[in-house]
């Protein structure tokens, strides 16, 4: 698709900050989409991590936001062109940037502001979350970092460990506790059975990585009843050396295994057209349950059936589609 501004003199550099409290996955939200962007448009990414005195950010509506930032958190002028703001963290902020570039900067929030809409240039929610307005742009799942060159990238990087291992090569990232889910002992060692069962059958190889949410003695189950087969497990939590090698092991995988509790990991799994496999967890919420279904509908994704069964389905683009929309939007801004 040709770049709309590409006969534009004005050819410097979009400056593009991303702005959360610097939690991973919200991180990834914000980087995801600005580096989107950045595949379209020359850009400089600023990474800006808030964080606030007395929890003050939990409030969107104090009134002098700023003011209660911790000195590590500095958000002031030059303003960018865009701003990109993921999580609750960064909505006194978000809502507030606007005004203060005197309209020069473009606001795009990711996620659901659970508020008004009209602080912002471009919301961008998932669909399960049932947000709607003009300047709302919904997505499946949320944005991710990850797309075709980048996989191949990072399968390369880790190519020396992962080459030798059999197919059918299985990816299961793990997640943990959170508000709505958690993975106790007893559920941890059922998957570890269901799982280990599936593999062995199947004559492939694991690659198993956890996330930081990871309960330990779920680590620990999974670690011992799995690391008998052929693959690599990854904890970051116990001194392994090296880089991460998540994105490698989705690039790497024939199937893959996410459990139910994280937006982010499945709309990772599903830029990659695997078939994804979603794990039970402990818990649950309505807005999880809609976004599975949703995916289950798109062909992406079923249940765990304890087999790996085949499918197709063309890899999940949100990300791309909505960095084509900002772009569209900042033009058109730039227009009136």
């Amino acid at each position: 698709m040709a770049d709309p501004a590409s006969s534009s003199p004005d050819r410097r550099p979009l400056t593009i900050w991303a702005v959360t409290d610097g939690r991973v996955g919200i991180e990834a939200q914000a980087l995801g989409l600005a580096e989107a962007v950045a595949r379209r448009r020359p850009a400089q990414i600023v990474v800006k991590r808030v964080s606030w005195r007395w929890g003050l950010g939990r409030l969107p509506s104090m009134a002098l936001p700023r003011l209660a930032l911790r000195a590590d958190s500095p958000i002031a002028a030059p303003w960018p062109d865009i701003w990109i703001g993921a999580g609750r963290a960064s909505l006194p902020l978000s809502r507030r940037v606007r005004r203060w570039s005197g309209g020069k900067t473009m606001v795009v929030q990711t996620q659901n502001p659970r508020g008004a809409l009209s602080d912002f240039d471009m919301v961008a929610p998932p669909v399960h979350d049932g947000v709607e307005g003009p300047n709302v742009f919904p997505m499946v799942g949320s944005p991710t970092r990850m797309h075709a060159e980048g996989f191949q990238r990072e399968l390369a990087r880790f190519s020396d460990r992962i080459d030798p291992l059999p197919h059918p090569r299985i990816a299961m990232i793990v997640g943990g506790k959170s508000k709505t889910h958690d993975l106790p002992p007893e559920r941890a060692r059922a998957m570890a059975q269901e799982v280990g069962a599936a593999v062995r059958a199947a004559g492939g190889a694991l690659l198993l990585s956890f996330t930081r949410r990871t309960p330990a003695p779920a680590r620990a189950i999974l670690t011992e009843a799995l690391g008998a087969l052929p693959g690599w497990i990854w904890d970051d939590q116990d001194g392994q050396a090296g880089e991460n090698p998540y994105f490698a092991f989705l690039a790497a995988a024939d199937h893959i295994l996410v459990t139910e509790d994280s937006t982010n990991l499945a709309t990772d799994a599903a830029t990659t057209g695997r078939p994804v496999h979603v794990l039970a967890m402990a818990g649950g919420g309505r807005k999880f349950e809609r976004f599975h279904r949703d995916l289950a509908e798109r062909g992406i994704a079923r249940r765990f059936s304890g087999a790996f069964d085949a499918w197709t389905y063309p890899p999940l683009d949100e990300t791309e589609r909505a960095a084509e929309e900002l772009l569209r939007r900042f033009d058109a801004r730039k227009l009136t």
